[in-house]
């Protein structure tokens, strides 16, 4: 069974946007040598988006110490606008039949263990966004450290039409 994309009858991802009061910002620029997104196929493959906001973190450190596990929620929202963002740019939000992964990693303090809690908030705004289309597989992988200090980064593969 094939998945309807939004000019089939499936989920208008700018109309749950605007009513979730979201505004795409630009892409990311690339922190080293790789691309935001790529497309091979009928994929998306984005790469790792931080919580970047106007080109800032609003916060810094590990999940479980200087960042709570809401706020670190949060920041994993903000770090899936950003994929939505690198999706859109490369070949617009309107072509996604599904989000397929999902990879979370999270900044962890020793012994914190709630790195799915964390990641739920890329993947609450996914399923928000994109409704059934949005449910995808995932990871949600505690490390050591993060580019810049980030608390979080989301990675995604994206099918599309």
């Amino acid at each position: 069974m094939t998945t309807p994309v939004a000019g089939e009858g499936g989920v208008d991802a700018y109309a749950k946007l605007a009513e979730l009061g979201i505004t795409l910002p630009p892409v990311v620029p690339p922190l080293a040598a790789y691309l935001p997104a790529v497309q091979s196929g009928d994929h998306v493959y984005v790469s790792g988006q931080l919580p970047l906001v106007d080109g800032k973190l609003p916060l810094t450190g590990k999940v479980g110490a200087e960042v709570t596990a809401e706020q670190g929620a949060e920041l994993a929202r903000t770090c899936a606008v950003n994929v939505l963002a690198a999706v859109e740019a490369l070949v617009g939000l309107g072509r996604v039949v599904k989000i397929v992964k999902v990879s979370g990693f999270v900044a962890s303090a020793p012994g914190f263990t709630g790195q799915p809690a964390v990641v739920n908030g890329a993947s609450n705004l996914f399923g928000e966004v994109f409704g059934e289309q949005g449910r995808h597989a995932r990871s949600a992988v505690g490390v050591a450290e993060l580019p810049l200090g980030a608390p979080v980064e989301v990675e995604a593969i994206v099918e599309v039409a």
